[in-house]
């Protein structure tokens, strides 16, 4: 049986926690849904905890992970810096794209992501290879076109959460 991993989901209206599980061998990661296809979404740690007794499931608590969607909106949302923002951690984005991947392919409803093609296959490495989206001297930035495909494919994402949160009655 495959590990369980708590996930807490950082956002405008406060802290969710889901459960993250890797594919094995070469099935994708998944995040876990109810027998509808639903998320299972989770406002504190009790319920969580008593949702994987009732189920047989263990968690695996060593290096759970906190994604900040607010963080991730603010950056797709508001395409010019304002007073002193900083830069934008490409973890961050990076992170945020392979989580809603996950949820795209866990959920049975929602709107879908954008398909993808050779212009996120170049952003994505470019993201992937960065610590910030400012690059260095010797780095190569994101062009006009692969930044407007990470944040119609961000924005896409946070869509589907905001469904899949609502539809999970958490939201």
């Amino acid at each position: 049986m495959a590990d369980h991993y708590p996930y807490r989901i950082a956002t405008r209206s406060g802290d969710l926690t889901v459960i993250w599980r890797p594919g094995e061998g070469d099935a994708p990661d998944e995040l876990l849904v109810d027998d509808l296809g639903g998320l299972l979404v989770f406002r504190d740690i009790e319920t969580l905890r008593d949702h994987c007794d009732r189920n047989g499931r263990q968690l695996v608590w060593e290096g759970e992970g906190t994604l900040d969607l607010a963080a991730v909106r603010r950056w797709v949302e508001h395409p010019e810096p304002g007073p002193d923002p900083g830069p934008v951690p490409a973890g961050l984005l990076l992170e945020a794209w392979n989580f809603f991947e996950d949820l795209a392919h866990s959920v049975t409803a929602g709107p879908p992501l954008p398909t993808q093609g050779p212009v996120h296959d170049s952003a994505y490495e470019k993201v992937f290879g960065g610590d910030t989206l400012e690059p260095a001297a010797d780095e190569e930035a994101l062009t006009d076109e692969e930044t407007a495909v990470v944040r119609e494919l961000l924005r896409a994402g946070l869509d589907l959460w905001e469904e899949a949160v609502r539809r999970s009655g958490a939201g």
